[in-house]
């Protein structure tokens, strides 16, 4: 029969040879596996899929909200995604809900069909 803490110590030392290799794996780049709340225009880029020329003609127009320190540009993750939002397109469910609070706010009986 063979001994339970033998099996125990094998899936301990597999499951430390997995953590091992995917800390190599990983290497230097542990520190960005925590996602960080600013980005720099290589990291907007990539989170945007649009081309760092683009971005900047975004800047110099005052398009997208950014931060300037010295000649670097630096963008907060949660406004860009505000900025992204802000021109949604309403469904027509969104349109309807809409009127009817109207309605309700400025206190008018409305019939819906």
């Amino acid at each position: 029969m063979e001994n339970p803490f033998e099996k125990i110590d094998e899936r301990l030392a597999r499951i430390e040879n997995l953590l091992e290799n995917i800390y190599s794996i990983i290497g230097s780049e542990k520190a960005s596996i925590v996602p960080s709340k600013i980005m720099d225009i290589g990291q907007l880029s990539n989170y945007l899929g649009l081309s760092k020329s683009h971005i900047y003609k975004l800047t110099s127009t005052h398009t997208i909200p950014h931060s300037k320190r010295g000649k670097k540009l630096y963008f907060e993750k949660e406004a860009i995604n505000g900025w992204i939002l802000e021109n949604k397109v309403w469904n027509q469910d969104d349109i309807e809900k809409e009127v009817v609070d109207y309605f309700i706010k400025k206190g008018k009986h409305f019939k819906g069909e």
